[in-house]
């Protein structure tokens, strides 16, 4: 909105506001988005909690859990709408409104992010302890999800949403037929020409898989106070980088990377999630005065999906998110083994002393602190390593 303001009024008053086409570039506008979500953040982060803690959604504590967690039982939960309002008008603030994939990702975040909201609501305020049952929930993402990859599917090499629709209906009438350019391939990082084609159904699986699969393995990675939020921030601002880089012809092209119109505008969504998630860490730091909430856990990881399908960073995004899919695995091979082995000898066994794994670290005698920042730790050099697939190739 700025953006489209600031271009009005220095192309009528050149002389006295031509300072305005500052706003023309990128990163200051990704500066600004920043700053505008943090103090955002900042300033009505209060607010929401004390909104949240009259409304008395507090968060349930599980009896069986780690009992040094009990203390925080009716600690305000949902607290992942600050994020999202952070991002959401700072985001709207600072980029381009005619770019298609910023669009695209605010409707996956806020999309799930509703989906969460519908969950808390249902734990918190309605006192049901599923909260929005499994496979509702997972039908939801699954839609959203499912579009999401679609539109991206013919999006990535093209730069107008009519041309989408050509390129979709062309592409029903052919009867599917299962080409796509080289730009929507699968790119296997540290290899300058490796690349696998994926076709449309093949694009589609892998995106709506790294869409949905980053949505909950964030979702289980939110468990200690502050565990989930700065991870989310490191892995936004480094996919941040490489939406700049892909969105520039020359960089892209100095680098080997596929060249995508309109992905550098992405920045912006990057540089408001990293403001918002610092402003949350302020409250959420231990001992947290609000928790995320699935409503901030999903939407988050749900956006981070969906910029990596954008940059074609899928492969990057895995290894720059360790931590996320370590939980996520830890969760579905404690789950997976405890069946078989129930059905197979009568009785329930498990991997870990407690999924998801931060939970077995905590079992095992780490403090919540040292869990916490050494995660940060590993997440940190898992994305200088992703960074470093930039230039090593």
């Amino acid at each position: 909105m700025l953006l489209s303001l600031s271009q009005l009024l220095a192309a009528n008053y050149p002389d006295a506001l031509g300072f305005l086409r500052v706003f023309q570039y990128l990163t200051f506008r990704a500066v600004m988005a920043a700053m505008t979500a943090l103090l955002i953040g900042l300033i009505f982060g209060p607010w929401v909690i004390r909104r949240l803690t009259e409304m008395k959604i507090g968060q349930p504590i599980r009896e069986y859990g780690v009992q040094a967690h009990l203390g925080k039982r009716g600690t305000p939960t949902m607290g992942g709408v600050l994020v999202l309002i952070g991002i959401g008008v700072s985001t709207l603030l600072w980029f381009d409104w005619s770019n298609r994939f910023v669009w695209i990702v605010m409707v996956v975040t806020f999309g799930f992010g509703a989906i969460g909201w519908v969950d808390d609501w249902r734990k918190v305020v309605k006192k049901d302890p599923e909260g929005m049952r499994s496979r509702e929930k997972f039908f939801w993402q699954t839609l959203i999800g499912l579009v999401a990859a679609l539109y991206l599917a013919f999006s990535v090499s093209e730069t107008s949403n009519l041309r989408v629709l050509e390129l979709f209906l062309r592409w029903v009438t052919s009867g599917f037929s299962n080409d796509l350019p080289p730009k929507a391939d699968l790119m296997v990082p540290f290899f300058k020409t490796v690349s696998y084609p994926l076709g449309v159904f093949g694009f589609i699986a892998l995106s709506w898989f790294v869409i949905v699969g980053s949505s909950n393995a964030v979702n289980f990675t939110d468990g200690l106070d502050g565990l989930a939020i700065m991870p989310v921030v490191m892995v936004g601002s480094a996919l941040g980088i490489f939406a700049y880089i892909v969105g520039r012809a020359d960089y892209s092209r100095y680098l080997l990377f596929p060249h995508i119109p309109g992905a550098g505008e992405l920045l912006i969504f990057c540089a408001a999630l990293a403001g918002a998630g610092l402003a949350f860490l302020w409250f959420n730091a231990n001992p947290a005065q609000v928790f995320m909430g699935d409503v901030g856990a999903l939407s988050l990881g749900g956006a981070l999906g969906t910029i990596a399908v954008i940059t074609r960073q899928e492969i990057v995004l895995g290894i720059m998110g360790g931590i996320f899919v370590a939980e996520a695995l830890s969760v579905m091979l404690q789950v997976s083994w405890f069946k078989y082995t129930k059905r197979r000898y009568g009785e329930g066994r498990r991997i870990f002393l407690m999924a998801p794994l931060h939970h077995h670290f905590e079992k095992k005698g780490w403090t919540e602190t040292q869990v916490v920042v050494r995660f940060w730790i590993i997440t940190m050099l898992l994305c200088l390593v992703g960074l470093a697939s930039l230039k090593l190739r």
